[in-house]
C-alpha cells in the first residue's frame, strides 16, 4: 500500500479474475465499471467464469482407463506470485461489513486504515481522471493532507499519517475555490418531491450567487462519462438522493471541506456512499428533509429501509442543505 504522503505511481494489476461471473454479469448498464478499470489499469488482463473454468480442464489430470488408480498425466497448478483474495459472502460474515454497513472492503479496511496512508486512492483516481482528459491543473486540486488537518471524528485514519506533517496551504492545487454539484435525480427512480427539488435548486443558486462559488445542476445520465468527470473531478460539494450517481465521490479532489450531502427519505439510511466518503477523508451529511447527522451519529449507524426510502417523494427542506454548505465551508479558514 501507498506510504503516508505518496501519491504514484503503485504497482498496476496483471489480471482481475471473476471465477464465479460470466463476462457481461460484472459490467454495469451505464458501462462505468469497464471504464473506470480500464482507465486505471489499462494492461489488466481481465477473466470471468468461463476462463476459470479453462484453467480448471488444462490442469486437470484425467483417470486412467488402462491403468485404474492412476492419472493420465502429471498433476498442474497456476502459479501467481501475488494474489488477492475478494470474497463478498466472506465479508458478509464480518460484523463491520455485515450488519453494520454492507460494503465487502470494510472489513479489511479495519485492519489496514490505522496505516494506510491518507493518499491511498489517489493514484486511481488520478489514472482515471488523465484517461477523460481532465486537465493535470484540475486533477492536482486537493492533494492529500494529514489526518490532524481533517476532521478528526471523519478521518478514520491512524498513526501512519502523523509523519506526513505537511499542511493545506502548501500544497499546490486547491486554493480555497468551492464548486457545487447537484445531481438532479428528477428523471429517473428515486428523486424529490417536484416542489421540493425546485426550492432546493433556488437555494442553492441563492447561495452561489452571493458567495461567488460555482454551481451545477447535472443529469448525469444526459452526459457523456468524461463530462461527468470533468464536472466531478472540480467538485468541492456533491449533493444527490441517494442513489448510483454518487459514486462519483471517489474522483472528487479531497479537500479541507469536501463533503457529500446524501438526500433520504426520512428514518432511511444506507452505508453505500457515507462509509466510502470516510474512507477517502471526506465529510458526508445524511439529510432526513429539513434534519443531518453525520458520523457517528448513533441513528445513521445501521441502515434503514422505511417505506417510501425507494420513492419519488423524498422530502428536502433546500434552505437547510445550503446552510449545511455554507457552514462547512465557512469552518476552513486559510
Amino acid at each position: 500500500h501507498l506510504l503516508p504522503g505518496q501519491t504514484e505511481p503503485v504497482p498496476s494489476f496483471d489480471r482481475a479474475i471473476f471465477a464465479h461471473s460470466a463476462g457481461e454479469e460484472w459490467r454495469d448498464s451505464p458501462g462505468f465499471n469497464t471504464y473506470f478499470l480500464r482507465a486505471a489499469f489499462p494492461s489488466i488482463a481481465v477473466e470471468s467464469r468461463q476462463d476459470w473454468q479453462d484453467r480448471i480442464a488444462a490442469t486437470y489430470s484425467a483417470p486412467s482407463t488402462a491403468a485404474p488408480g492412476k492419472r493420465t498425466g502429471k498433476s498442474k497448478a497456476w502459479w501467481f506470485d501475488t494474489v488477492m483474495l475478494t470474497d463478498r459472502s466472506a465479508a458478509h460474515r464480518g460484523e463491520e461489513c455485515g450488519p453494520r454497513t454492507q460494503r465487502t472492503a470494510s472489513e479489511a479496511m479495519l485492519v489496514v486504515n490505522r496505516t494506510l496512508g491518507k493518499a491511498w486512492w489517489e493514484p486511481v483516481r488520478r489514472a482515471v481522471l488523465r484517461f477523460a482528459g481532465v486537465p493535470q491543473s484540475t486533477i492536482a486540486l486537493g492533494l492529500p493532507a494529514p489526518a490532524s488537518e481533517l476532521d478528526p471524528e471523519h478521518a478514520m485514519f491512524g498513526k501512519g499519517l502523523q509523519m506526513n506533517d505537511h499542511k493545506w496551504a502548501e500544497l499546490e492545487g486547491w486554493s480555497g475555490q468551492i464548486v457545487v454539484t447537484y445531481i438532479n435525480r428528477q428523471g429517473v427512480r428515486r428523486h424529490l418531491v417536484e416542489e421540493d427539488h425546485d426550492r432546493l435548486v433556488a437555494s442553492l443558486e441563492e447561495l452561489c450567487s452571493r458567495r461567488g462559488w460555482e454551481l451545477n445542476v447535472v443529469k448525469a445520465e444526459r452526459l457523456s462519462k468524461e463530462e461527468q468527470l470533468a464536472v466531478v473531478s472540480r467538485t468541492t460539494f456533491l449533493v444527490g438522493v441517494h442513489g448510483n450517481g454518487l459514486t462519483h465521490l471517489v474522483m472528487m479532489p479531497v479537500t479541507p471541506i469536501t463533503t457529500i450531502i446524501e438526500l433520504f427519505y426520512p428514518t432511511g439510511f444506507a452505508h453505500d456512499y457515507e462509509w466510502t466518503s470516510r474512507q477517502l477523508g471526506i465529510k458526508h451529511y445524511a439529510v432526513w428533509n429539513d434534519t443531518s447527522m453525520t458520523y457517528p451519529d448513533p441513528k445513521i449507524i445501521f441502515p434503514s429501509y422505511p417505506e417510501g426510502f425507494q420513492g419519488t417523494q423524498i422530502p428536502v427542506y433546500g434552505p437547510h442543505v445550503a446552510k449545511i454548505i455554507e457552514e462547512r465551508a465557512d469552518s476552513y479558514k486559510s
